[in-house]
């Protein structure tokens, strides 16, 4: 799909980015979203889209350029551009929410392995 270069009036703009963000909030759980996903955007966008996320995530998390381009065949300028998103109110957002559901299953495995003791 090739997109316009013109740009459009700010208040639609607005309009149809904010449309986009509630019908994501709208989507009921994950497997509704992933459906979504897979279905508007092409492999290739897809896969841009969750490389720079886990890029900011494995950044955050101290991993080096060397072991980010390993894991996930990316460029040093691809993390360098990514990184320069790290201080974004968004991207911190989305991180934040990684690490709480990744500390919510922490603590759901200890919680089994416990109750599996009683």
């Amino acid at each position: 799909m090739r997109v316009s270069e013109e740009r459009l009036h700010p208040s639609l703009q607005n309009q149809i980015i904010k449309t986009l963000a509630q019908t994501l909030v709208d989507l009921k759980d994950l497997e509704e979203a992933e459906t979504f996903l897979r279905s508007f955007f092409n492999e290739n966008e897809l896969e841009t889209f969750a490389k720079r996320l886990s890029i900011a995530y494995w950044l955050k998390k101290g991993r080096s350029y060397t072991n980010i381009k390993q894991n996930l065949k990316v460029s040093s300028a691809t993390i360098a551009s990514t990184q320069s998103l790290l201080n974004k109110t968004g991207v911190l957002l989305a991180i934040k929410k990684i690490e709480a559901e990744e500390w919510a299953n922490v603590w759901a495995e200890k919680i089994k392995k416990f109750a599996g003791r009683l």
